[in-house]
């Protein structure tokens, strides 16, 4: 349970907008695989075998990471939340198959503050590197 509980409120865009995640926005505070820029670009993860196979593979590791909640589950979009341990901020996480890319999208973004200090890359390179493993 974290000391402080600095959540704030659930975006309202997130899921999936005309087959995209949502832009991250100009500050330094997310990373994802559909950003044209260096500062939040992000490779997206392949998808192993199939996209139900792959999808699963994400769960089952989220499932493992205490501090991750699994929020939304469609076949095709993952929306999970992470708690940072100390202060209870709140990073969104999102994974989107696009079979005819043969890719999984990914978007992790900080809620609150403007900078992130890596953290979100970081978790999405600790992500892959645990699904290409698992």
């Amino acid at each position: 349970m974290p000391l402080l509980k600095l959540s704030g409120r659930r975006p309202a865009n997130l899921g999936v907008s005309n087959g995209k995640l949502a832009p991250c926005p100009k500050a330094p505070k997310c990373v994802s695989s559909q950003a044209g820029d260096t500062q939040h670009g992000i490779q997206a993860l392949p998808i192993i075998d199939s996209v139900p196979a792959s999808m699963q593979r994400i769960v089952d590791l989220l499932t493992e990471w205490p501090e991750a909640r699994l929020v939304t589950e469609k076949p095709d979009y993952l929306h999970a939340e992470f708690t940072s341990a100390l202060m209870g901020f709140v990073d969104d996480v999102e994974f989107l198959a696009t079979p005819e890319e043969e890719l999984i999208h990914v978007r992790s973004c900080s809620r609150l503050g403007y900078s992130d200090l890596g953290v979100n890359r970081s978790r999405v390179e600790t992500i892959r590197e645990a699904y290409l493993n698992a």
